[in-house]
């Protein structure tokens, strides 16, 4: 769930209780940028750049470094100048004298700590006013109630080897790249509400879900009863809510409509987090050890998507254009249908997208990057 901004910053205050806001020096390498360069350059805002950087230096007091080490806002340039571009500008690295290898290691190392402070920064809606207030945000913006989330498997490019035949074909997704695959979930302002797994293309948006913490915990009404809203790629369930296949009525197109309008928040969100971290258009290749890597660079942008949300950062530039989700992958053997589950759903078809129903228009106020 996300915070307000001034929970932010007590939170900020809190990390920061144990240690000095700045280094001994007093000031940062960030300074030497005017703010049209900082922006250009890291895709942040000074505001936003400096709390990240204080963040970091606290969590950075635990991990061992080699010495003589840069400083924490050296080691955090290389980091977000790497998320903004997908690669170390040269500048960046005669700046300090570094080379191709040592900017790599910094950025494993500042990720995995960035990756940390998810637990602060990326939180699902745990108590009862929180699950009430994500839902009702959902049920205005699309009509469909009692909705937690919306949930899907975001693939990140990667590098395969393709004389490694059997390596390769499981990085392969369902439009045919390679692939890595996360589950994620946001709510309905485009805010990171979880992410979870980093596996090979291939998998089956079912297995993550059935196998991930947060389906278990769904699954378990840990969460009370609440849907996270899926794409067809998922079964549907007491807490997956998908799409009707082949809707029989009209009432069953308009709760599709609406469907696709909260679940394309997800699309957007998705694209936007790649217009900013550019680094997420191509993780690299796939390496034996190297999917925690790669799932560290995948949660740490989504703890950094946060935060700039919360400080209002502009969104960059438009490269491209922003990819579709990527379609359900089902599995060749059919599975027999949830009647339970069924019955949920026709029920909130019928109590919400029946004429009259609602004063809802699914189709109207679709939300666009800039929204987010």
């Amino acid at each position: 769930m996300a915070y307000a901004l001034p929970v932010w910053f007590a939170v900020q205050e809190e990390l920061l209780a144990d240690g000095e806001v700045m280094d001994s020096e007093g000031s940062s390498c960030f300074d030497d940028f005017d703010d049209e360069a900082l922006f250009k350059m890291f895709h942040l805002t000074r505001p936003s750049i400096a709390f990240i950087t204080d963040t970091i230096r606290i969590r950075m007091k635990t991990v061992p470094l080699k010495k003589p080490a840069l400083s924490v806002d050296a080691m955090v340039m290389v980091t977000l100048n790497y998320y903004a571009h997908g690669v170390s500008s040269a500048a960046v690295q005669q700046r300090f004298g570094l080379t191709q290898n040592d900017c790599l290691a910094i950025i494993c190392t500042v990720s995995g700590v960035i990756a940390g402070m998810a637990d602060q920064f990326i939180s699902f809606p745990l108590t009862r006013d929180a699950r009430a207030n994500v839902a009702f945000k959902i049920e205005k913006f699309c009509g469909i109630p009692d909705a937690l989330g919306v949930l899907a498997a975001a693939h990140f490019k990667i590098r395969a080897s393709p004389y490694e035949k059997d390596t390769f074909r499981s990085f392969v997704n369902t439009l045919g790249y390679t692939s890595v695959v996360s589950q994620i979930i946001c709510d309905s302002d485009g805010n990171i509400l979880s992410v979870e797994k980093c596996c090979v293309g291939s998998t089956f948006e079912q297995d993550l879900w059935d196998s991930s913490f947060k389906g278990r915990e769904m699954e378990h009404e840990l969460h009370g009863h609440y849907w996270v809203i899926g794409g067809s790629g998922y079964l549907l369930s007491k807490h997956v809510l998908t799409p009707v296949l082949e809707p029989a009525n009209e009432k069953e197109s308009r709760f599709n409509q609406a469907h696709a309008k909260i679940y394309d928040v997800m699309r957007t969100t998705l694209g936007f987090m790649k217009r900013r971290f550019r680094c997420l258009m191509q993780l690299g290749f796939a390496q034996e050890g190297s999917m925690d890597k790669k799932s560290n660079i995948i949660k740490a942008c989504s703890v950094l998507h946060n935060i700039s949300k919360k400080f209002s950062v502009p969104p960059p530039p438009v490269v491209g254009k922003i990819e579709p989700l990527h379609p359900g992958k089902k599995h060749a053997v059919p599975v027999e249908m949830n009647l339970e589950a069924l019955k949920a759903r026709q029920e909130l078809i019928n109590c919400n997208f029946s004429v009259g129903s609602s004063g809802q228009d699914p189709l109207s106020d679709s939300i666009t990057e800039e929204d987010l």
